[in-house]
C-alpha cells in the first residue's frame, strides 16, 4: 500500500460533512426533527477548522523541510572556509 502524507484539514472537513449528512439522514428517517438552517453552521465551522488545520500542517511541514537544508548549507559553508 502506498503511503501518503497525513492531511488533517481534509480529515476534519470530511468528518463535519459526514456529520451533516448523518443529521439530515436522521431527519429524513424521522428519527428526529432538524431545522433546515442547521447545515449552515455545521459546514461553516467544519470548513473553517479544516482551513486552520490545513494551514498549520502546511506551515509545520514547510518548516521541517527547511531546517535540514539550512544545516547542510551551514556545514558546506564551514568546509569551504580555510582554517576551519
Amino acid at each position: 500500500m502506498a503511503r501518503h502524507e497525513f492531511q488533517p484539514g481534509r480529515l476534519i472537513a470530511g468528518l463535519f460533512l459526514t456529520l451533516t449528512g448523518v443529521v439530515y439522514a436522521g431527519d429524513a428517517g424521522e428519527a428526529w426533527d432538524t431545522p433546515w438552517f442547521v447545515v449552515i453552521p455545521l459546514v461553516t465551522v467544519g470548513l473553517c477548522l479544516a482551513a486552520a488545520a490545513g494551514t498549520l500542517a502546511h506551515a509545520i511541514r514547510r518548516r521541517r523541510r527547511a531546517l535540514p537544508a539550512r544545516e547542510t548549507q551551514d556545514s558546506r559553508a564551514d568546509e569551504q572556509i580555510p582554517g576551519r
